[in-house]
């Protein structure tokens, strides 16, 4: 009779250390996992930002580069850039323009050439601290009743840290701008705009970071841009 095989399993001491091996490995991919999921956060917090940076400077643009349209010496032909320059700074800008084209004419002028109580025609851009926003201020941006305009406030994009605008002169016929400056002047042709959006912190990332763009919008009604065509 043939003696009975003896098999023989895993020592305590085995089975310890293949678990010790597990967990390390375990904790390695966690440990990568983690990192991973940081990146991604970080990255989409980034492309978020930069999209609200964008849509703003967008929509501040399209009215901004309008300033001054319609605006324009009694008498004269010298154009306005149309900001209001005791009313802006390096954080805020006003702006006007004479979209409707309404209160007289070159030929037929008037105590009321420029009317500019109309939507759109008045506008005011600055940074909300308190609110974290860009906000814009119309004082003729709602008809309450038919030719009756009454003020309207509105937030253009939160979540922002900073606005700042920069203004360049063009004076003369050099094409040189001079600047940049924390305010404006009669001779003021660009301003550029720049958002800073804080990030939220993001778990294994150390600091807090900041998304910044910026871009530089032309005034076409001033005169240097307007002697230009």
């Amino acid at each position: 009779m043939k003696p009975a095989k003896h098999n023989s399993g895993f020592s305590i001491v085995e089975l310890l250390i293949a678990m010790a091996v597990m967990l390390i490995a375990l904790g390695i991919v966690s440990n990568l996992m983690a990192r991973a999921m940081s990146i991604r956060a970080r990255e989409s917090a980034t492309a978020d930002a930069l999209a609200t940076a964008r849509a703003a400077i967008s929509v501040m643009s399209r009215e901004i580069s309008n300033s001054g349209f319609g605006i324009y010496q009694q008498g004269t032909r010298k154009a306005s850039n149309g900001i209001v320059a005791p009313e802006s700074n390096d954080h805020r800008i006003r702006v006007l323009s004479n979209i409707d084209n309404e209160g007289g004419t070159y030929e037929d002028q008037g105590p009321t050439t420029m009317l500019i109580n109309r939507p759109g025609e008045d506008v005011t851009y600055f940074f909300d601290a308190t609110t974290s926003s860009i906000v814009r201020y119309d004082p003729h941006g709602l008809e309450s009743s038919p030719g009756v305009f009454v003020g309207k406030t509105s937030v253009v994009v939160n979540k922002i840290s900073n606005v700042t605008f920069k203004y360049y002169d063009y004076d003369g016929g050099t094409s040189e701008a001079t600047g940049p400056f924390t305010a404006p002047n009669e001779n003021t042709a660009r301003v550029q705009i720049i958002v800073d959006v804080e990030l939220d912190q993001v778990y294994g990332q150390r600091n807090t970071e900041h998304v910044t763009f910026a871009s530089d919008v032309t005034f076409r009604n001033n005169n240097y841009m307007l002697s230009q065509y």
